[in-house]
């Protein structure tokens, strides 16, 4: 009956009930209201372009040339009818879809290997290959184009998959990035399990990646994320439509319709849902893998 009492008056974690009541609410200052209004205008301004799209993509042609931000002659998804109806938009969705996926499931993978091997085995070479793998974050992808594209057509990987998805699974800030975050994580662990005979590569899965989940939900959201809106090396690499990812096909029926500000609207609104459903869905896991960064996935 002790034990039960206990129980229900002191939670897991030690804290009592009082000290998981809910807090009374502060009333805001001067300093406080000043920045509660900052970030209002902030987020108003940063909200601002994201609805004049959305709206303008549900106007007619006729109403989204004028300057008004309300139309005249009510909403339609014409624009977005067209815009399907024309192009091959499930097609490039999946692609997108696909190419992003193995491009996020290549990278994450072989980016946690680099980075345990920089983190925690020591090898000839190992400080030069470090300082190389934090110089290539200096040099700016397009510098690359021109030899990575005669290296794929050394390969025959021209419009295709693998020419589209192994250049684009190479992000040494994603290896920087996870390699501060096994740092931080206590080598005793590590220690003790490969007393009990766990070799290394049980140690880096049943170990360092499920205290790493955090980081690497983080890193997985922002590789894929990166490889979805990704322009130019899609277009250079991919000619045949069938293989095109989504920002790249749907420039192709931007130029087949000229300028028509509802339909541009629309591509763009179509292009960024899928990372808004993304965001939506993986928000918490972002925030959590930004906020333990760098503290061991305390």
């Amino acid at each position: 009956m002790s034990t039960m009492t206990q129980h229900l008056t002191v939670p897991a974690g030690g804290r009592s009930a009082a000290s998981i009541a809910p807090a009374k609410r502060r009333k805001l200052g001067p300093a406080g209201i000043s920045a509660l209004v900052v970030l209002i205008v902030l987020a108003a301004a940063w909200l601002l372009p994201f609805f004049w799209a959305i709206v303008t993509s549900l106007k007619s042609e006729t109403d989204a040339a004028s300057a008004t931000l309300w139309p005249a002659h009510g909403f339609t998804f014409d624009a977005y009818a067209k815009v399907l109806a024309e192009g091959n938009v499930p097609i490039w969705a999946w692609n997108s879809l696909f190419t992003s996926a193995l491009i996020t499931a290549i990278t994450v993978l072989t980016s946690a290997l680099a980075a345990y091997a920089f983190s925690r085995m020591r090898f000839r070479g190992q400080k030069w290959a470090y300082i190389v793998a934090i110089a290539a974050i200096a040099v700016p992808p397009q510098v690359l184009i021109v030899p990575l594209f005669y290296e794929m057509l050394a390969m025959n990987f021209v419009d295709t998959y693998w020419g589209l998805i192994l250049p684009q699974a190479v992000q040494p800030i994603i290896v920087l990035i996870l390699k501060q975050f096994f740092d931080q994580i206590p080598i005793e662990l590590e220690e003790a399990a490969r007393v009990d005979g766990a070799s290394r590569l049980r140690v880096f899965t049943s170990i360092v990646m499920p205290l790493s989940r955090p980081i690497l939900a983080a890193a997985s959201i922002f590789v894929f994320v990166w490889a979805w809106n990704n322009f130019l090396w899609p277009f250079i690499i991919i000619n045949d439509p069938q293989l095109m990812t989504l920002p790249v096909g749907l420039q192709t029926v931007k130029s087949a319709y000229g300028i028509q500000y509802a339909q541009n609207m629309a591509m763009a609104i179509l292009a960024a849902l899928p990372l808004i459903i993304v965001f939506l869905f993986f928000q918490r896991q972002i925030i959590k893998g930004i906020a333990t960064t760098g503290f061991g996935g305390q």
